[in-house]
């Protein structure tokens, strides 16, 4: 029993690690291309290295680092080619949360949505970019959260995170007039979910999520075109 539950602590450590320096990697403090050493990453979360490159490992396997034997570990990101694919998944997972969410009538996720888009269009009167990478954030996952599916929850966490998905919104925010076409994107998928319209609601998710991976595109670094 004692030993159960020590490899039981052991795996939530583990874990614990894994998630912290996930963040670490899709918040932007380490920007693509950046090394990760191995010697920072075991001060800064007080662990040997041992458990820092079992973490690396997974992260790699999770497409967001790359190791590169004897010279490091470095940041990663995706290329066109797997932008365009991980943006198709992101279409049909999200219009399916959208569908499975207008069935449902009305659950506590509805008065997240709302309240969240009457705080987008504040930032957007206010041009405040960053407020509102945050709310495209909560939007997007009060909506999957909200379909009540989870394998699709499962599915849809580990997209986001090889997609780098804020990375991506921080970029596309700058462009002119996009914040406003995104604020309308989301009222119109939220209209369709108030109306329990499983159709309508799959339909406007889906276009907008093809909209915001052609300004993905569009921002993409020129660096990072190669299929």
């Amino acid at each position: 029993m004692q030993e159960d539950l020590e490899t039981m602590t052991d795996v939530a450590d583990r874990d614990g690690l894994l998630d912290r320096i996930r963040r670490l990697v899709l918040g932007g403090d380490f920007p693509p291309g950046a090394v990760l050493p191995e010697a920072f990453l075991a001060q800064e979360f007080a662990v040997s290295r041992t458990p820092i490159r079992e973490a690396l490992k997974q992260l790699q396997h999770e497409g967001l680092v790359e190791i590169r034997p004897k010279v490091g570990t470095f940041v990663r990101e995706p290329t066109r080619r797997e932008i365009i694919e991980l943006f198709q998944l992101k279409e049909s997972l999200e219009g399916l949360a959208a569908s499975l969410l207008a069935r449902r009538g009305e659950v506590p996720e509805l008065a997240v949505l709302r309240r969240n888009l009457e705080e987008s269009e504040l930032a957007v009167l206010t041009n405040d970019a960053d407020t509102y990478a945050r709310l495209v954030h909560e939007f997007h996952w009060t909506i999957v959260r909200g379909s009540d599916n989870h394998k699709l929850v499962e599915h849809y966490e580990r997209l986001m995170n090889q997609l780098a998905y804020q990375r991506l919104v921080l970029r596309t925010v700058e462009h002119p007039g996009r914040i406003q076409a995104s604020t309308r994107e989301h009222r119109a998928v939220l209209d369709m979910i108030e109306h329990k319209d499983p159709f309508g609601a799959e339909a406007s998710m889906r276009n907008h999520v093809h909209a915001s991976s052609r300004e993905a595109l569009m921002n993409e670094p020129a660096t990072n075109v190669r299929n």
